[in-house]
């Protein structure tokens, strides 16, 4: 999911980082609609690598937003197909194409599923319900419901999780799909699919990372090699800088030409002809895609991160790194943001200047592989800290003006005398205070009798009084009198009175609604009990996300953001009922009401309304939730840089601290232990309601639903919202209960005598599989060597033959040559294939042999640089532009190196060191192969890495944990890997 908005606020912000695709539309002969050449040149520019994400595929052709989903599981994998072939027309990999699956996530990842799912489960009884209610209203009214539509359920999304039988299913198809490309399509006779189903563990961008981390570990490697990476989420950006490969782009769909796409009701579904259907249908199939290219966002960041006159040369790939890391401050996956922080509201950039401010002092950077430096890190967080009061004043200061906006656009859309669509200040009641006089220019009777010079002296409060001001109408009542000699002679003095009356009345909304607050506040203090808040179900609209509106009394509980502030997603507003902070079992609360950041004494308010503690204690927590955060900070960047540094850490609380409280965090020594990933069952019990018990074997489900379970406070049927002071009910934070490891592991294992063989094979961790065609280059070796009469255990390739390395060794789920391969999704005509036509084997990665290092590899060609010196100019002083989609319609950006690639491979740099490394491992034999190294930064000898796991045969030479020598003489650190009594670090030159 990654941080939300970052990529709209991004793609505003570096407007040139983003492309459009060139799609070529199918060509129509008689009606029929050919398919593209995959083969004939791509308008995109070449490309060697492609990975899909194909979590990302899965989710919108199985419960699509704008289009009715399908009716069962195989229409879902033949929308699967059809979505992934239109990428690749896309794209075209001519080398390489990793079709990576979410596996088994590490346990920090897995609370983040849990709420998920936890609420997914929630909104599909609710629409359930919604359906039932839309029936019965049709029924009175005579409509005769077809038993069809009467017995359809919402199709559960939770089905998308490791070791279900869908996702076995889904592994199957994939597998089918892509081998029957190889033996029909002759564009992908040289291309080699690696298939990464959900039986491997890791979440399946990670996965991809892995690969190239592993691929760039080859000898061979080319350093010019193209990447593109498929997906959704915004944390894709974050990796693909993470890998510092300088020709990588993402594609994706493009969210601004949906921005307006209504999501489709209930009712909307229900009786659909067959037409409508074929029609948005059609309409989904053609929506656009766009690039972003990391290469031009790097050129970016090499204008917005540099810093002159340092006492060290300055490193774009370092300074990239930590760029990179103070964006999970501001939301990831794994924690929860920082509450002074907030992608919309720019803190990134000041993150920015607070780095850029320190970088002289700290004589190094924040990161480096991976590993923070923690005494910086706390130096940029005190900063922050400093600034917090002022951007929790300027957030509420904000909110007020938009409430205000909001309340003010309603009051003009509801007047019949203003002209609608209009942005200036229109009149509400102007026939009340709109001077008017007759043909002798005496004021008419009953009018305003207003002089030009009154008319200058006040026009803030015609304006005021034109949108319905009380005091300001007075006000100019009380000049037009003077004006007439009418009623009471009025002073001087009691005009200007009145006048200030006016403008204290109006000048200052912020103070108005902050006594609004204070009079709640002792209202409430009266009050003996907390109102309980309605049901969620009751409050969250059809299909679609809802929103929550702070509780004041004088503003539209309706009010929806600005545009300008405009969610990641569109979503439907909807009354959820808000009740303050409380030990509740349910319900929908919001415990900003109760802290009040802006206002003093905001700190001790916070841990007491959000962790429950007293007074005393919270010093005490606030010590052991900086330590957590710490860990989680440093976990996650070992995550996106090295690998899965602990399959068993997980952050322990629902909110961050602030950043004041980082305080002497430069001592703390962060330690983890490896583990090993939970089996698929462990983990659908770890993350499903019981709800979506029927995606696990029938011994599970009692566990899930007996009130005698061991494990029953694990499956709450209610559980509160807390809405964090947002709007929209994405945003709230479940509160569900932490997952107790030991205690589920027990009860789930006692239950795995008891499995079928068939449920025993969905709860297994496999490896990745490699299919490639009978043109491939590597075919007759693999044939003759695997699968021949003189077999052999495994056949270690390189890179610089087929553009891929690693170890192949035979298929283990039974590929056999001259037999036929049945496709597994019933409809869509899928043909058998002959075997002889593709070939499938065990692929293993290469293995690293020290930690991934954050630079770019000798040989690499630069892209054709893409900014301009105007454009270098607005980032470095920071010109204010407006930002038009349309205007990355034009916007063509060249792949790939600038010049023609003289490749070939050579020793040198990085590359000497990889093989200093690998065949100095060789000399020392293998050494415990596939078993996890229990303590380590890195969470292992090998950097976290690969995984802690391998079911796979003994590979020479190829060893995963054979720990690196001497790592000291090539880390960046000279002398030794951990910093000297002081703390410091000395730099190694490259």
């Amino acid at each position: 999911m990654g941080v939300p908005s970052f990529f709209r606020w991004l793609s505003r912000k570096y407007p040139k980082i983003i492309s459009p695709v060139l799609e070529e539309a199918p060509q129509i002969v008689d009606g029929v609609a050919l398919p593209v050449d995959y083969a004939a040149p791509n308008p995109n520019g070449e490309l060697e690598n492609l990975y899909l994400d194909m979590n990302g595929i899965v989710h919108p052709c199985s419960h699509p937003e704008n289009r009715p989903p399908p009716e069962t599981e195989d229409e879902m994998l033949l929308a699967v197909f059809e979505y992934t072939n239109r990428v690749l027309n896309m794209a075209r990999p001519r080398k390489v194409l990793m079709i990576a699956v979410d596996g088994v996530a590490p346990r920090a990842k897995m609370n983040q599923q849990r709420a998920r799912r936890f609420r997914s489960a929630r909104d599909a009884q609710i629409q359930n319900e919604e359906r039932e209610r839309l029936m019965l209203e049709r029924e009175d009214l005579g409509e005769i419901i077809d038993d069809s539509i009467r017995n359809k359920k919402t199709w559960d999304t939770n089905a998308i999780t490791p070791g279900t039988p869908f996702m076995d299913k889904l592994a199957a198809a994939l597998r089918y799909w892509t081998s029957f490309k190889l033996a029909t399509d002759p564009g992908w006779k040289n291309l080699q699919v690696i298939i990464s189903d959900a039986t491997v563990p890791g979440e399946g961008e990670h996965k991809i990372m892995n690969f190239i981390r592993s691929q760039r570990s080859d000898q061979q490697y080319n350093p010019n090699t193209s990447h593109c990476i498929y997906g959704l989420d915004a944390d894709l950006i974050f990796l693909g800088l993470a890998t510092h490969e300088p020709h990588f782009k993402i594609l994706r769909e493009d969210v601004f030409a949906q921005d307006n796409r209504r999501r489709q009701r209930i009712q909307d579904t229900m009786n659909m002809t067959e037409e409508e259907k074929e029609s948005l249908a059609r309409q989904d199939s053609e929506k656009p895609f766009l690039w972003l290219h990391i290469g031009v966002l790097r050129e970016y960041l090499s204008v917005e991160l540099f810093v002159p006159r340092l006492s060290f040369e300055f490193d774009l790939e370092r300074a990239i790194d930590d760029w990179v890391f103070m964006c999970f401050f501001c939301g990831n996956d794994f924690l929860p943001h920082l509450p002074s922080l907030d992608v919309r509201e720019n803190s990134i950039d000041i993150l920015v200047e607070i780095w850029k401010t320190l970088l002289p002092r700290l004589k190094t950077y924040m990161t480096c592989d991976g590993t923070l430096k923690l005494e910086s890190v706390e130096l940029l967080l005190e900063q922050l800290g400093n600034r917090e009061p002022e951007m929790f004043k300027g957030r509420y200061l904000q909110e007020i003006r938009k409430q205000e906006a909001v309340k003010r656009r309603k009051l003009l859309k509801s007047n019949n005398n203003v002209t609608q669509g209009k942005t200036d200040r229109n009149f509400t009641v102007p026939l009340e205070n709109m001077p008017v006089y007759d043909v002798t220019g005496k004021a008419a009777d009953g009018s305003l009798n207003l002089s030009n010079r009154d008319f200058v002296n006040h026009r803030k409060e015609m304006n005021l009084a034109n949108e319905g001001d009380a005091n300001s109408s007075a006000a100019l009542k009380i000049v037009s009198e003077q004006n007439s000699g009418l009623g009471k002679q009025h002073t001087k003095e009691e005009i200007t009175a009145a006048v200030e009356v006016a403008n204290d009345a109006n000048i200052s909304a912020a103070a108005a609604m902050r006594l609004k607050l204070q009079a709640r506040k002792e209202s409430q203090d009266v009050q003996n009990s907390v109102t309980k808040s309605e049901d969620l179900g009751k409050i969250v609209s059809e299909g679609a996300e809802g929103s929550t509106k702070r509780g004041i009394d004088d503003v539209e509980k309706d009010a929806s953001e600005t545009p300008s502030v405009a969610e990641e997603d569109s979503q439907t507003p909807s009354n959820i009922q808000v009740i303050h902070t409380g030990l509740v079992k349910s319900g929908v609360i919001d415990t900003e009401e109760e802290v009040r950041l802006f206002e003093p004494g905001y700190h001790d308010r916070y841990y007491t309304a959000k962790f429950h503690v007293e007074d005393k204690d919270i010093d005490a927590l606030r010590k052991e939730v900086v330590r957590s955060y710490v860990e989680g900070i440093s976990w996650v960047l070992l995550y996106y840089y090295q690998g899965c540094a602990s399959w068993n850490w997980y952050y322990p609380y629902h909110y961050a601290p602030f950043a004041s409280d980082f305080k002497n965090i430069g001592d703390l020594e962060i330690r983890f232990e490896k583990g090993e990933p939970f089996l698929p069952f462990e983990q659908l019990m770890s993350v499903l309601p019981a709800a979506s018990g029927h995606n696990l074997p029938p011994i599970f489900r009692t566990l899930m639903s007996d009130p005698n379970s061991d494990i029953i406070d694990f499956y709450p049927v209610d559980f509160p919202v807390d809405m964090n002071g947002k709007k929209m009910s994405w945003q709230g934070i479940a509160l569900l209960p932490f997952i107790d490891e030991k205690r589920l592991l027990k009860a789930v294992r006692e239950q795995y005598g008891r499995l079928s063989d068939y449920e025993k094979v969905r709860n297994v961790r496999k490896q990745e599989v490699l299919l490639i065609s009978n043109k491939n280059v590597n075919y007759e070796k693999f044939s003759k060597k695997l699968y021949g009469a003189t077999a052999v255990e495994f056949i270690k390739f390189q890179h610089f033959k087929s553009g891929l390395a690693g170890l192949a060794f035979v298929d283990k789920e039974g590929f056999a040559l001259n037999s036929k391969l049945v496709s597994p999704v019933i409809g869509g005509g899928l043909p058998d294939l002959s075997t002889n036509l593709f070939m499938k084997v065990g692929y293993e990665m290469p293995e690293l042999p020290s930690p991934s290092k954050s630079l770019l590899l000798n040989g690499f060609i630069p892209s054709q640089a893409m900014l301009t010196p105007q454009d270098r100019d607005a980032v470095t002083y920071r010109y204010n532009h407006r930002w038009n989609a349309m205007d990355m319609k034009h916007n063509i950006v060249p792949v790939g190196p600038c010049t023609t690639t003289q490749y070939q491979p050579r020793m040198g740099g990085y590359k000497s060191f990889l093989f200093f490394q690998e065949t100095h491992a060789n000399m020392r034999g293998p050494s415990n192969y596939g078993q996890p190294s229990q303590q380590s930064r890195y969470g292992g000898a090998n950097g976290g890495g690969q995984r802690g796991y391998n079911s796979g045969p003994p590979r020479h030479g190829m060893n995963r944990n054979t720990p690196p020598v001497n790592p000291s003489r090539f880390s960046r650190y000279s002398g030794s890997s951990q910093p000297d009594r002081n703390g410091s670090r000395r730099e190694w030159q490259r």
